[in-house]
């Protein structure tokens, strides 16, 4: 394995070696500073982090263990040590990620609440090994992080737990609510202010709950006897300016925690309403075609007048090249109620819920160049003369209107134009979960656990419209790489309608009446038994029931109803993009573009809409999908002289249910009729998997402050919903007797699994300090790729109103295998009141045949520098994340190209009560660039703008 390090990434490791000289002097200065300003030290044989009290955000206490653990022999009695601000915080979470046996990372509140970070992705994505994503699959970024990934593998693979148990999750995208449906959470819906802190497994045990295949992400919440104070009140009011939309919106959070004066009955609210406006400027490739060797275009038609063009067979060309303007509302409320209770002192019972949902209303506008029309693969007209080929495709074209063969101008579209108003896009995510923890005895622990989530995602109303343009006009285009926006026209003005003054109506499309319910439910008892058996101390066990159920039922697929094609049913008044539209996208385009506005089409387009919930009834789209997972699994924890671990066995029986239809001859006995789409019939798929995990992991001090560890573990994650039981996604050919494509799901699919080797050396050389270096490896068996199948269904367009069989190829995903191996490089080095954390991750990973891993990117590195005193506390985070594959998007290879972003706080305390924040997002404004199967075949380019949070915090 070859690594070739980025300028920075070199720095990072150069400043590995270069600051362990400073260690010790650094050292001899923090301790003469003043006792307000010192920071505990962790001690030299790491403790068991000490029990509990979450104080305001300003004074957190070490936290305890999410599980209570006898304490070991030989191990120091834990005490209660007080820390403050950045500096404590990152403290703590070296002490916790130093006396933990498997490899974890840790982050604590204060690390979220001033990193600069708006919700727990945020801070992950500065964890060695965790990358993030703004996007939930192929639909592009916006301008909050809303998916983690570990270790270069789809985000999927990746488990994310609270307090210990599951999330449901429903997204509140369509397409991701249907054909790219992943198990991953989002989470946008998850505030960062719910957070004491979070846990990263990068090392399995098997006491935790199987379904992560990288590693796991434990989100735990502020508990109401952890507080030091009897009462403590907190609340959050602020504001958010964004630069692209240029909106500013409220911000508010609050908290109030009470406990008897005994500390055995507590509870605490959380409470949180955010809103905030988005505007995405972009510029998209929808696709790329190929042109047929056997077409007219290649082999030349004298008939037609077309020449050959030899030098264009199987050349790619971009299918439809356009300028979206994205816009959307963002209402995020919920809140968290948790309740504590020790009615005896070996007994502690705790209940909480959890309530979060996102209003995330939205319009979408796509004025394209669309070549289907005329290019057609070959079989339509040839380019002009002057075009370029370069890389196995048409980088630059321009196509003139070709008359009629009467004689009379062309009436041939060149373009499409989209107008999609989503008004009640939402998404919400609920939780109840009851914990019990009873000491039964001075050696048993046991803990026992019950709950249910769910998870919302909505999109009932797709108010569309979809416009042929330029019609007589020609088109060309040039691309520009993935660095700038492509140059592209229709030849026409594009500012008001009548610029098109053919214009016409070509459909209406677009799911109706999306409903996915996402549902967990959870029952587990886990134990842990004290023993003094030489080098066993402890022994863990457990069972765990679980049934995971998600189903989308009743989806209608509208169409244009009466009157639609009249264009005097429409608005005759428009809007048009913001003037400064695409600004810094680059490139030479239609910007000042003509729209109907969101009112407009939320209250025309339904009327001139078809959507019988019987006529328009598509169960191409609709699943249901119900998994039973039982679980046992027993655990030694090890300890000898200087050295620590754990080994054991988690057994695991997945039982799945899958149910999907499929187009059938309506005389087919028990089919579904009425359709406009054809007859159908419900297939049930049942399959049952057992696992057997096992799992090692060692911790070894090697010296008096560094600690070397070792895992090794197999584990195992379900696939992919939607490559289970998805949606059905086409993309009609443009003339009858062309191949649509489009992709679809496979029930039979067996669970990802892999066999998992990880070790790491960790130097905890002076307070606040660390250099670490990793190394990983991931055996990725049955893993999930994809094929191709053909298949037929009834299609309809303007021209077949009552729908045509056509035959479409389709991606569908397939078990494949993968490996994935790689190395992390951390550093944290305190100077006084300033700091540094910097670190480096290198993956390399492929499926098999040499393929790329959906979301691996090579090269990872952050760099964090803060300042902190007894007033002030200043932040500067910057990220880079190179290139990685996203997957396939109408049948083309989707890749993101590299990123960076810069972020950065100011925080000011006017008093013990009261203290003010600024927070800056996006601060280099970075553009989101993704590619298809080379950099010159460019997908899109986005640009959100910034983000600015003022926040004045209170507490009592």
């Amino acid at each position: 394995m070859k690594a070739t390090l980025t300028p920075i990434a070199s720095a990072v490791a150069f400043a590995l070696i270069g600051t362990v000289a400073h260690a010790q002097q650094q050292t001899q200065q923090d301790d003469k500073k003043p006792q307000a300003q010192q920071v505990a030290q962790a001690p030299q044989a790491p403790a068991a982090p000490a029990a509990a009290a979450s104080a305001p955000q300003a004074q957190q206490v070490a936290q305890a263990p999410a599980q209570p653990q006898a304490p070991r022999a030989g191990t120091p009695a834990p005490e209660t040590i007080v820390i403050t601000g950045i500096r404590g915080s990152l403290q703590q979470s070296l002490n916790q990620k130093r006396a933990a046996d498997s490899h974890t990372e840790v982050i604590t509140a204060e690390d979220i609440g001033k990193m600069p970070d708006k919700n727990v992705a945020d801070s992950l994505q500065r964890v060695p090994g965790v990358t993030i994503s703004s996007a939930g699959a192929t639909e592009g970024g916006f301008d909050e992080n809303d998916r983690v990934s570990m270790r270069g593998t789809n985000p999927s693979l990746t488990q994310t737990l609270i307090n210990g148990h599951p999330v449901s999750s429903g997204d509140w995208f369509v397409l991701n609510q249907s054909d790219n449906a992943g198990r991953s959470v989002s989470y946008t819906l998850l505030p960062s202010e719910l957070v004491s802190r979070v846990v990263v497994h990068k090392s399995s045990e098997a006491s935790l709950i199987e379904g992560g295949v990288a590693g796991s992400v434990n989100i735990i919440t502020r508990k109401p006897l952890e507080f030091r104070q009897q009462l403590t009140l907190e609340a959050a009011l602020g504001a958010v300016h964004a630069t692209l939309p240029k909106k500013t919106d409220p911000q508010f959070n609050a908290l109030v925690n009470f406990k008897n004066d005994s500390s055995t009955a507590g509870v605490m609210l959380q409470v949180f309403s955010e809103k905030r406006h988005l505007r995405r400027d972009g510029v998209e490739i929808l696709g790329y075609n190929q042109i047929s060797p056997t077409s007219d275009v290649v082999l030349g038609n004298a008939t037609k007048g077309i020449a050959p063009h030899p030098d264009l067979a199987n050349v790619y060309y971009p299918r439809s090249t356009g300028a979206a303007l994205f816009e959307q509302v963002r209402k995020r409320e919920g809140g968290l109620l948790e309740v504590q209770v020790k009615p005896m002192a070996n007994l502690t019972l705790d209940a909480s819920a959890f309530a979060s949902k996102m209003d995330a209303s939205n319009y979408n506008r796509n004025y394209l160049v669309h070549a289907p029309f005329f290019l057609n693969e070959g079989r339509g007209q040839a380019p002009d003369p002057g075009y370029v080929v370069r890389n196995q495709t048409l980088v630059k074209a321009k196509f003139s209107p070709i008359p009629n063969a009467d004689g009379s101008p062309s009436t041939q579209a060149y373009g499409v134009y989209d107008q999609i108003a989503r008004p009640d896009e939402s998404a919400e995510t609920t939780f109840f979960n009851f914990d019990a923890n009873w000491r039964a005895s001075d050696a048993l622990t046991l803990n026992f656990k019950a709950g249910t989530s769910t998870g919302k995602g909505k999109t009932p109303t797709q108010n569309v419209a979809e416009w042929d343009v330029g019609k007589g006009t020609g088109a060309s285009w040039n691309l520009n790489g993935v660095d700038s926006a492509p140059d592209f026209s229709l030849h026409t003005p594009a500012n008001v309608p009548g610029g098109d003054a053919t214009r016409s109506l070509d459909w209406i499309f677009g799911y109706q009446n999306v409903n996915i319910k996402d549902k967990d439910d959870w029952a587990q008892i886990d134990g842990e038994f004290a023993l003094d058996a030489g080098m066993l101390s402890t022994l863990k066990f457990g069972v765990r029931a679980a049934k995971h159920t998600r189903d989308s039922l009743g989806v209608i697929a509208q169409g244009p109803g009466p009157g639609a094609f009249d264009l005097t049913k429409w608005p005759s008044t428009f809007a048009n993009y913001p003037g400064n539209f695409g600004s810094g996208l680059g490139g030479t385009f239609a910007r000042d573009i003509w729209y109907y506005t969101y009112e407009q089409m939320n209250a025309v387009a339904p009327g001139l809409s078809n959507r019988d919930p019987k006529i328009r009834a598509y169960p191409l789209a609709d699943f249901e999908l119900e998994e039973k997972a039982n679980a046992g699994y027993v655990q030694a924890n090890l300890e000898g002289k200087g050295w620590r671990g754990n080994v054991g066995v988690r057994f695991v029986q997945t039982k799945e249910h899958v149910i999907k239809f499929i187009n059938v001859p309506e005389t087919a006995p028990g089919a579904i009729i009425g359709s406009a789409f054809g007859a159908f019939l419900p297939v049930v798929t049942d399959h049952s998997y057992n696992d057997v995990l096992p799992s090692l992991n060692l911790r070894v001090d090697v010296a008096k402050d560094m600690v070397a560890r070792f895992a090794v573990s197999k584990t195992m994650t379900r696939p992919d919903y939607s490559a289970l039981a998805g949606a059905l996604n086409l993309a009609p050919p443009a003339n009858q007797g062309d191949i649509g494509r489009g992709n679809g799901s496979n029930p039979d699919l067996k669970p990802v699994r892999s066999t998992n080797v990880d070790a790491a050396l960790e130097w905890y050389y002076a307070p606040r300090a660390l250099v670490s270096a990793g190394a990983f490896y991931m055996d990725l068996r049955s893993y999930v790729g994809l094929g191709k199948v053909r298949r037929q269904y009834i299609t309809f367009d303007q021209a077949h109103p009552n729908g045509y069989m056509a035959d479409y190829d389709l991606d569908v995903p397939i078990n494949s295998s993968g490996k994935i191996k790689g190395l992390e490089l951390a550093i944290e080095q305190p100077f006084g009141n300033f700091g540094i954390s910097a670190n480096y991750t290198y993956t390399d990973a492929k499926e098999k045949g040499g393929g790329p891993i959906v979301g691996a990117s090579r090269n990872i590195y952050n760099l964090v520098g803060y300042y902190e005193d007894d007033r002030f506390n200043a932040r500067v985070a910057y990220n880079f994340r190179s290139h990685f594959y996203s997957g396939l998007d109408r049948s083309t290879a989707f890749s993101q190209d590299d990123t960076a972003s810069l972020a950065a706080s100011l925080g000011v305390k006017i008093s013990d009560k009261l203290s003010v924040s600024l927070d800056g997002m996006n601060l280099n404004n970075p553009k989101l660039k993704y590619y298809a199967l080379n950099g010159d075949q460019p997908r899109s380019i986005y640009q959100n703008g910034r983000q600015f949070y003022l926040t004045l915090r209170a507490k009592l």
